[in-house]
This record gives C-alpha cells, structure tokens and sequence, in this order.
C-alpha cells in the first residue's frame, strides 16, 4: 500500500492506494469530514435562503394574522358564551387561547428546524408533517406518504366549511334586512339561490392579485361594522340579571367549536411566516404571533362577553341578527357585513380550489387542450359544494361550531404536538423525552376529544 497525496488545493491530505488500486481515506480523515459535514448542517439557516419577491413586514403580518382571525367566528362569540356561561367562557377562551398560540409555536419551531435538517428555505403545512413523520420511529415513517393527503383533507374541508358559513352568514343578514321591508318571511334558501350566480363569477377570478382590492374594502368595512355593533351593546347599561356565569356541560362541545373555529387561522401561518421579511420576529416572547394572539383573545373574551350580558338567552347565532331590525343603522352593520364577507368569498374558497386543482387534479388535466375548462368545473363544483351544504344545515352556529370541532381540533392541536414530538424523536432522550411526550400526550388527547365528541355533538344536533 502507497501513500498519495491531494496536491489540487495544496493541502498535505493522505491517502492510501491499496494493492487492489482502491484508494482508502484514514479514520481519522473521516470523522473530521464527518464533523465538518454535521457543521455545516448546524450553520445553515432557512431565514437566510429565503428568496421573497415582496416580503412583508411585521406590521403587514401582524394586520394578516388579525385579519385571518376577525371574521365571522368573533360575531358569533357570545353564542358560544352562552353555551358555556360567562365566567366559564371567559376562561375557557384564554385557556384555549393559549393552548392553540402554544401549538403554533410548536408548529413554528418544529418548521425551522426540519429546513434546516433537509437545507430548503421553507416548508408548507402538509410538508411539515410528512418530513417529520421521516424523523421519528419506524411505524410513523411508513405513514409519512399518506400524511399529506390527510392534511390536505382537513385543510380542503376547513376551508369549504368556511365558505359554508360565509354562505350562510351572508344569506341570513340579508334575509334579516328582507323580513322588516316584506310582508311574508323570506326563506333563507332564496336568498342563497339568488346570491350563487355571483359567488361563482367571484371565484372564476384565478389571479389573487384581482382579489386584493376586494379584501382591503371588506377590511374597512368590517372594522367600521365592529365600531358600531360595540354601539349597540353598551348604549345601554350591562346587566348580569338572567346571566348564567356556568352554562350546561351538554352546551360546552358547541362553546369548544366556536372558539377554536374563531381563534385558529392555522391555514394562515406558515404561509405568512415563511413571506417575513423578518421571519425571527415571528415567535418569541413578543414576537408578531404572541401579540396577535393576545389582542384577538382579548377581542374575543370582549364581544363574547358583552355580547351575552346584552342580549341574554335570546342571542342568535350571530350577534348581527340581534340587532335592531327596525332601525337603519343595524340594518346597515348586516349589510356591510354580508357585502364584505361576500365579496371575500373568492379569496376564503382560494385554498381549497388551489388544493384540489393544483395538488391533485391538474395531473389529470394539465395536458388537455381544455385544461381552462377543467378548472373553471373545478371552481364552479367547489362553490356549489358550498352552496349546497349551506342549503342542507341553513344554521349559522352548528356550522361555525362543527368544523372548528371536527377540522381545527386536528390542525390546530393534534397535528402540531405530533409533528414537534416525532421532529425531536431522535434527538433527546431521557427525561426530557418523557416530559415532551407526556405534554404532547395530554395536547393530542384534548385535540381528539374535541374533535369526536364536539363533531358528536353537532351532528346530533342536526
């Protein structure tokens, strides 16, 4: 055996030429390359890889958080006080509040870390889920490849329900500003009959850039909405007369729904992190995420409070329909607020066409000389999916309340205390091992029950 050596950078590196003319690399060599390798690995970071053509900032991400989370879920807070009393829905909603903020932490942490490992920039939600199923034991790897579909599921049928209840929502206002001018009732399934033609011209838009505009109206209007529903509920002095501070226990599963429905805006969150021109500002103590959890909690323990004191047993799904009907400036709140969550119909049913077309169908189609058609049967199909089920359950609260239950109790809490436990599988051990599994254990057990006994519940109920 021969000694050589690597003169191409001039360094002394030896080698040894084997009698067989393989070339042998000493063990020594091999664990400093080793080292080396594994150094590199710690040194990359996916904030810095990250190639954004408009990076927001975080203001522009705190006002999209509040903006993914201030939507028709804080209208029908108080219903969801109802179910759970004042007192228990107070602390219940900080409660679930902090779970939920936790759990994109966990989300969140476990993203970087999983770029890092595999050297991308960034990763999506179903992504996630699936490299860190890679990482833990041999029985959650062989699940990895059907993860995906699972989480793109919940995701599609999240993002319809909403649209359901935007359907709804929006019908139901309209319908209420009817009642008062005719003489006979409207039924509310006209009205969603009427307003289907226009709601599929509005997601025949494929470019989301025509879609912008639309938000930022709906954005104002709803903010002047809020001011003047506050108005109404403290007008008049707040009573606790007939309040219940604890609701009945058969109510909470629907309490539990809303609120997760109301809070989470997990669709929204990678997304918005991984656009950050600043990503690092995302988490920490008070990070953009903390601070917009916190002001939503508080928005939501607010409306959800007051507006049960206000109108007691009677309060409707949302607290919009309790308004009065006979003066113009309610009416006026339930038509802004049909009109711009209308016109923000496109951009909620955005994800949904985007999984189902892009992810799955456009494999089939994509090479068809028709393939615009297709799409455009996609869309179409997606918005009377909606259409319909609205038409099946017209109930504002029984939606709101199931898919936050049967959706938002797996993205929201079950999968991110999966994804962080089987991220870290390998590398800790000991008792800091068991305390992250037996923290992630209760998470994931909370998530289940309110994810079987909430949609329990609301089926039951329809």
């Amino acid at each position: 055996m021969s000694k050589q050596y690597d003169a191409s950078n001039g360094q002394n590196n030896p080698t040894f030429l084997g009698d067989d003319g393989k070339i042998f690399v000493p063990a020594l060599e091999l664990e400093l390359s080793e080292k080396k390798s594994a150094k590199d690995d710690d040194n990359y970071d996916p904030y810095l890889h990250r190639n954004v053509e408009h990076p927001t900032t975080n203001a522009d991400t705190l006002i999209h958080l509040l903006k993914g989370s201030l939507g028709t879920g804080i209208l029908a807070m108080p219903k969801a006080f109802f179910n759970a009393g004042y007192l228990v829905g107070s602390i219940g909603t900080v409660i679930i509040g902090i779970i939920c903020t936790y759990c994109i932490h966990l989300l969140i942490k476990a993203e970087y870390e999983l770029c890092k490992r595999k050297k991308v920039p960034s990763l999506n939600y179903p992504a996630v889920t699936e490299a860190a199923l890679m990482e833990g034991p041999s029985w959650a790897k062989s699940m990895a490849p059907y993860i995906i579909h699972v989480v793109n599921t919940f995701l599609l049928i999240y993002q319809l329900g909403t649209c359901c209840v935007y359907v709804v929502f929006v019908s139901s206002n309209i319908k209420s500003i009817s009642d008062f001018y005719t003489e006979e009732e409207t039924d509310v399934r006209l009205v969603m009959l009427i307003v289907l033609i226009p709601l599929i011209l509005i997601n025949w838009v494929r470019n989301l850039k025509y879609l912008a505009p639309f938000s930022t109206i709906a954005n104002v209007i709803t903010m002047v909405s809020f001011g003047i529903i506050c108005y109404y509920m403290f007008r008049e002095p707040i009573t606790f007369d007939g309040r219940e501070p604890v609701g009945e226990l058969r109510h909470f599963p629907l309490f539990f729904g809303t609120v997760l429905f109301a809070l989470e805006a997990i669709g929204v969150i990678l997304p918005l992190e991984n656009e950050m021109k600043t990503p690092k500002a995302f988490g920490g103590t008070y990070g953009v995420l903390n601070i917009a959890m916190v002001s939503i909690v508080f928005l939501y323990v607010g409306m959800g409070f007051f507006g049960y004191l206000k109108f007691g047993d009677d309060i409707e799904g949302s607290i919009t329909l309790n308004l009065p009907a006979a003066e113009i400036l309610s009416q006026c709140v339930k038509g802004m607020l049909a009109f711009a969550i209308y016109i923000t119909h496109g951009l909620a049913c955005y994800v949904a066409i985007d999984i189902t077309w892009t992810d799955y169908l456009v494999k089939r189609f994509g090479s068809s000389s028709k393939k615009l058609f297709y799409e455009y049967v996609v869309r179409t199909m997606l918005v009377m999916v909606t259409f319909l089920l609205a038409v099946a359950i017209p109930n504002l609260e029984l939606f709101i309340s199931l898919f936050g239950a049967l959706c938002l109790s797996a993205l929201g809490l079950v999968f991110p205390a999966l994804i962080q436990l089987f991220t870290y599988w390998k590398q800790i051990n000991g008792l800091t091992k068991v305390t992250m599994v037996l923290k992630n254990s209760i998470i994931i057990i909370v998530g289940l029950v309110g994810l079987v006994v909430g949609t329990y519940t609301k089926l039951l109920r329809d």
